[in-house]
C-alpha cells in the first residue's frame, strides 16, 4: 500500500485533477473525502502522510458546520508538521486558521484564466519569473502572521505562501485539466462577465501557451513538498 494522502473535495462531482494523477504516479494512496457531503475528517494524521484542500464555489467567511470545522482542522497537520496544502479555498482556509483576513475586492474584481504571477525572493526557487498560472476566484486572502509569502499577483496580491516547513497556500489551480476548464467555463460563466475576467477563449489562448509549463511546476513543486518514493512509471498522463 502506497502512502495515504487526504484529499479534501467540496462538490460531488469535485475531482482532485492533475494533483491527485501526479500523487498516484507518485505511489500515493488517495483518500477522498467530501465533509460538505458528510464525510468525516481524521482526529489526526497517524493514517496520512499529508492532506490536500482544494477548492470550491463557497467562501471561506461561510458560517456552514463544513466550512468552520475544515478551517479548524487545518491545525491538525499544522500541529503535527505534517505536508499540508491548500489550493484556492483550501489556501484561504489556512490563511483564516492562521488569522488573516480572506477579502473580496471592493470592485467585485475577479481573476478567471491566465494571469502572471511573480516569485518573491523566497519563492525563487519555485517559481518562474513571471510564471502564468490559471485562477479561478473572487476572494484572495493576506498574509498570516509568521507566514512567508513566495509568489504575488498585482490585483490579488498574495499568490503563494508557506507557513513552517512543509504547509503551503496557493491562490491559483495548478490541479486543472481541460475537461475540468471546460466545465467551469460552462458551469460557472457568469463569472466571465465580472471585471477582470478574462472571455473564454482567453482560457483556451492561455492554456495552449502555459500549460506545459504549470504541469512542470506542478511536478517540481510536488517533488519538494512531498519527496516520493517508489514512483511508478507512468508514460502517459490524461490531460
Amino acid at each position: 500500500m502506497g502512502r495515504r494522502i487526504l484529499i479534501v473535495l467540496h462538490q460531488e462531482r469535485s475531482s482532485p485533477g492533475r494533483v491527485g494523477q501526479a500523487l498516484i504516479r507518485r505511489g500515493c494512496e488517495l483518500d477522498i473525502r467530501r465533509p460538505a457531503l458528510g464525510d468525516p475528517l481524521p482526529v489526526d494524521m497517524s493514517g496520512h502522510e499529508a492532506a490536500v484542500i482544494f477548492g470550491g464555489p463557497m467562501s471561506a467567511n461561510d458560517e456552514l458546520p463544513f466550512i468552520k470545522a475544515e478551517t479548524a482542522w487545518i491545525g491538525v497537520p499544522l500541529k503535527e508538521e505534517k505536508p499540508f496544502l491548500g489550493i484556492c479555498l483550501g489556501g484561504q482556509m489556512m490563511a483564516r486558521h492562521l488569522g488573516a483576513r480572506v477579502y473580496s475586492p471592493a470592485d467585485e474584481r475577479v481573476e478567471a484564466g491566465y494571469y502572471p504571477i511573480r516569485p518573491t525572493r523566497e519563492g525563487r526557487h519555485l517559481f518562474d519569473d513571471p510564471q502564468h498560472v490559471y485562477q479561478w476566484h473572487q476572494q484572495g486572502f493576506d498574509l498570516p502572521s509568521g507566514a512567508v509569502q513566495l509568489a504575488e499577483g498585482t490585483d490579488f496580491p498574495v499568490q503563494a505562501m508557506r507557513y513552517g516547513k512543509a504547509a503551503y497556500g496557493l491562490q491559483f489551480h495548478p490541479e486543472l485539466t481541460t475537461p475540468m476548464m471546460e466545465a467551469w467555463l460552462e458551469f460557472g460563466k457568469e463569472r466571465l462577465s465580472r471585471p477582470g475576467a478574462q472571455p473564454a477563449e482567453l482560457h483556451y489562448q492561455g492554456r495552449a501557451q502555459h500549460d506545459a509549463t504549470l504541469r512542470a511546476w506542478l511536478d517540481r513543486f510536488l517533488d519538494q513538498w512531498l519527496p516520493h518514493e517508489n514512483e511508478t512509471e507512468i508514460k502517459a498522463e490524461t490531460a
